[in-house]
């Protein structure tokens, strides 16, 4: 061990500190009845926690609004069925992206624009790509109707917010950078 006299300490100091482009996750949206519904959805959580999503989904009809969900397991092997029902650890109602109390996975609705594709970029302050309740490794799940955001009157409302059947879905990763 003879020989090293600097402190380990004083190594740190001198290593410059890089700036990170954020954690990085992906998915890759497919519909498992007959592949009309497809696209791609980017997650990028910044060092404050926010995380923006982006992406592309075809087939969505002009002006047509579609619930837009993170489901609980990153599980399609009897289509996007598997995929389990809305992420809720804290067992919350169907609600908005904008409210206080939501399911982690409700993210609201994706619209429909020119040539059939949805086109979106927004931030979401409850989900995570980190810690105890990240959404890595579960799914997105594009639905059928649009989302009433909990606002339906009626159970399902607030348990689905009434979205209907899965059109599309895919396992959320971690992004190659």
């Amino acid at each position: 061990m003879g020989g090293v006299t600097q402190k380990m300490t004083d190594t740190v100091k001198s290593v410059p500190i890089l700036s990170s482009p954020g954690i990085q996750a992906v998915v890759v949206l497919r519909d498992p009845n007959n592949g009309q519904v497809c696209g791609q959805v980017d997650f990028l959580q910044a060092d404050d926690g926010i995380v923006t999503v982006s992406g592309e989904i075809k087939n969505i009809p002009d002006k047509q609004k579609r619930g837009f969900h993170i489901h609980e397991f990153g599980d399609t092997t009897n289509g996007c069925t598997s995929a389990g029902a809305h992420y809720n650890p804290d067992n919350n109602d169907h609600a908005g992206p904008q409210d206080v109390l939501r399911h982690i996975g409700d993210l609201g609705n994706i619209v429909g624009g020119s040539g059939n594709v949805a086109k979106f970029n927004f931030k979401d302050s409850v989900i995570k790509l980190t810690g105890p309740h990240s959404i890595v490794g579960r799914s997105v799940v594009v639905h059928e109707k649009e989302d009433d955001l909990g606002q339906g009157g009626n159970a399902e409302s607030k348990k689905t917010g009434n979205a209907g059947g899965r059109m599309a879905c895919g396992v959320i990763g971690i992004k190659k950078n």
